[in-house]
């Protein structure tokens, strides 16, 4: 698990099958202090969050697989909850 802000949205004219329907996040990871921690990534989010949301990331393989009900889809990271203030 990974906290991380959200820093804005993804939009694209083609996707893998396997993300139709979902939002695409480009979330900033955070270190243990809340500081950037590393290069942003784009994550799959079926919870609402927007852009200044603090997010916890997953990065398990089977979860997301399943989440997406999808065994070659190409994501590896999922928004799995909103923290809290």
């Amino acid at each position: 698990m990974q906290l991380a802000t959200v820093i804005g949205h993804t939009t694209s004219t083609a996707r893998h099958p396997s993300l139709s329907g979902w939002r695409t996040l480009v979330v900033q990871p955070l270190d243990a202090a809340g500081q950037p921690d590393g290069a942003p990534l784009i994550a799959i989010d079926d919870l609402g969050s927007g852009r200044g949301d603090r997010v916890m990331l997953s990065s398990d393989g089977a979860a997301v697989r399943e989440m997406v009900d999808s065994d070659t889809t190409p994501v590896r990271w999922a928004v799995i909850g909103i923290a809290d203030d």
